[in-house]
């Protein structure tokens, strides 16, 4: 029910378009998954049917699937929706902000990746390395962390792709909530840990085609905008209109913004709670070659950062500059603050210029983000339950069991995302509130857990009460700060952006310092042999068969079918099977530790700072170059989440199409 002052979403979608998207488009992607399955199982040895090959991918993914999996995997709805609307509302700062907010906490990660192939190649979830050198109430501790961001990162996912479909279709956002997991939970239950990389670069390589469709079609084609000078235009009319308060003249196109600020630190925070407690990301690591490890995060780092800075400019200020046209969905009313907060400010910019095709393509886009992070989270959520929980505190697991238990997990998961998001959606949390609770909630457990893998002086008790005590000081820090700036203590206000960073913040800091203090007081000397000990090897006992004994094929084919079957899996386990060299990942850790550190540096202080001290107003021809850039580097972004990764497996792909052709000659001959 719209209020005084707003007028609903105009539809320009039925709700068969939501259903066909969800649903038919979801089945479609499932089949297609279950048939890549079958040619993996058929034409190598990596068979889902084995737990380690269920789970870690054998331990075997390239830098480029790497790459692509962890831009998949952060490219959550709300790094569309809520990168979008925080610059609909402060202006090109938040854009540049998310993109930072997400961007530092990978390329740090690159650096724990390193560390977990040094010191615990064999682990399977980052819980079992903290129970390996903490024991049980770290462990039990941690996986409590790891529960609440698998719920923080379902609700989000689902609730801001439910919020489109229903603001473009109509479609039902209960329905939705369902429908949504359940297709995506079909194919990882068939494919485990590669389908979802597999799944990733399919849905990676049509996000990045409409992103590409959105950014020229606003900056070369549209009628209602075409160039970034007319975009600039219309951003200084809005200014004199619509003013930013806290920024420079009011306008949206600068870096000195408070409110700007503010979002860049929520997000921040946001970002290392959300990459540090999220098992998805330590699976990535876990999943990938030791030699490419630091690699593959450092260019998911870079690239991601494209997506953000790239769409959130566009969509956030196109919605923006476009919003008094009278193709605005809302006209002649601006978007309501509940609109903003459901992430709907992308979808009007994509309705207002392109139509129908719009809506269809942010229909499709942010479909695509939430099914292939939601399909990473089903794996993390299914290795921290089988793993750390029925095989920890129930009774051991053969390898058979771990794939039985972990495809029932997934399939209970799947429905209980659906009820999660609904259950949410019924109390008025949305996608918008999520987001910012999220530093609040896991921030204290960030140190900690970074730690556990590089740091011998840490201590079990450094590390357990250094997170308790931070979440001690987050969730005062937010209950107190949320009433002494808005007056109020209630769901909406505790959400808002003060709100957030009272409670992020001293959660991240205090929990920081306080462990190091005990870290100081109570030292560890840790030689990490029990990590290292850690076997990988989790299912000996299951029988993987490449091939199909009861295909009626001569021998003489069946012999050529084998040879390549065997050429594939040797290029896929030669390295994977061979231990780390230790000394070569110490450099990797490095060269990640130096340029981490320089890429945060620049993106975070030197270009953003400089502009804020300057007070500075991007000129029409300084904004013209700086929306160059950003294309410059969605165009990068492309190239290395869609070409590189076919590139490194032509040598498979040709192996695997000359077993299939071969099997599938060996039956036509048969047949004639």
């Amino acid at each position: 029910m719209s209020q005084p002052g707003e007028r609903e979403f105009t539809r320009l979608l039925n709700q068969g378009y939501g259903y066909g998207i969800v649903v038919g488009l979801g089945l479609a992607f499932a089949s297609l998954m279950l048939g890549l399955t079958w040619v993996q199982a058929k034409f190598t040895k990596m068979s889902p049917s084995a737990a380690s090959e269920f789970a870690t991918a054998s331990r075997s993914i390239k830098a480029g699937l790497i790459c692509c999996g962890i831009t998949s995997a952060w490219t959550w709805s709300a790094t569309l929706l809520q990168s979008s609307t925080a610059t609909y509302q402060s202006g090109v700062s938040a854009s540049w902000g998310y993109g930072v907010g997400g961007t530092i906490q990978i390329a740090i990660f690159s650096m724990i990746a390193a560390k977990v192939k040094m010191n615990a190649n064999g682990a399977t979830t980052f819980l079992q390395i903290v129970r390996a050198r903490f024991g049980v109430p770290c462990h039990l501790l941690f996986t409590f962390y790891a529960l609440v961001c698998v719920h923080v990162v379902c609700g989000g996912l689902v609730l801001g792709a439910s919020a489109t479909v229903n603001a473009l279709t109509g479609m039902s956002v209960i329905a939705c909530n369902f429908l949504l997991p359940i297709g995506i939970g079909i194919y990882v239950i068939a494919g485990g840990l590669r389908a979802t990389f597999i799944c990733d670069f399919i849905h990676t390589t049509i996000l990045f085609v409409v992103i590409y469709i959105f950014v020229f079609t606003a900056y070369g084609t549209s009628d209602v905008l075409g160039s970034p000078g007319k975009m600039w235009d219309l951003l200084q009319q809005s200014a004199v209109t619509h003013p930013v308060a806290g920024n420079a003249g009011g306008s949206y196109l600068t870096m000195r913004s408070n409110s700007g600020i503010v979002f860049t630190a929520v997000t921040i925070a946001a970002g290392f709670s959300g990459v540090f407690c999220d098992q998805g990301y330590w699976q990535r690591a876990i999943a990938s070659r030791p030699e490419s490890t630091t690699k593959a995060y450092m260019l998911g780092a870079l690239s991601w950062f494209s997506i953000p800075w790239g769409f959130g400019t566009v969509m956030g200020l196109g919605a923006r500059a476009l919003s008094t046209n009278p193709k605005f969905p809302t006209y002649p009313y601006a978007l309501s603050a509940a609109q903003q907060s459901a992430g709907l400010v992308a979808p009007a910019a994509a309705v207002t210029m392109l139509g129908k095709g719009g809506a269809v393509a942010i229909l499709l886009a942010t479909f695509m983000a939430a099914t292939s992070a939601a399909s990473a989270e089903l794996i993390a959520v299914s290795s921290i339950i089988v793993y750390d929980i029925l095989g920890t505190y129930w009774k051991p697991l053969t390898g058979k069991q771990v794939i039985f238990y972990s495809h029932l997990v997934i399939g209970i998961w799947a429905i209980w995302m659906g009820a999660w998001a609904t259950i949410l959606h019924k109390v008025g949390i949305d996608l918008g509130w999520l987001f910012y609770i999220q530093g609040v909630a896991l921030t204290p457990a960030v140190v900690p857990i970074g730690l556990t893998v590089c740091w011998k002086r840490l201590s079990a008790t450094a590390a357990f009460w250094g997170t308790l005590f931070g979440t001690v000081c987050g969730l005062f820090g937010w209950i107190i700060g949320c009433w002494k700036v808005y007056g109020l203590i209630n769901i909406p206000n505790l959400a808002l952006p003060y709100s957030a960073i009272s409670g992020s913040a001293p959660g991240l800091v205090m929990s920081a310092i306080s462990t190091l203090l005990l870290a100081w007081m109570f030292p560890a000397d840790y030689d990490w042999t029990g990590t290292r000990a850690i076997s990988g090897q989790d299912n000996h006992g299951l029988e993987n068969s490449s091939l199909d004994e009861h295909d009626e094929v001569d021998d003489a084919k069946k012999e050529g079918v084998k040879a390549s079957v065997e050429a594939v899996s040797y290029r896929m386990t030669e390295e994977a099977a061979a231990g780390p060299d230790n000394n070569e990942l110490q450099r990797a850790f490095k060269r990640a530790a130096w340029v981490s550190l320089l890429l945060t540096f620049i993106i975070t202080i030197l270009i953003p700072m400089s502009m804020f001290g300057a007070r500075y107003e991007f000129s029409r021809n300084f904004f013209t170059g700086w929306i160059a850039v950003s294309i410059i580097w969605l165009l990068f972004a492309g190239t290395s989440c869609i070409l590189l990764p076919v590139w490194e497996s032509r040598t498979e792909i040709r192996l695997i199409v000359s077993g299939l052709a071969r099997s599938t000659r060996g039956r036509s001959d048969l047949k004639a």
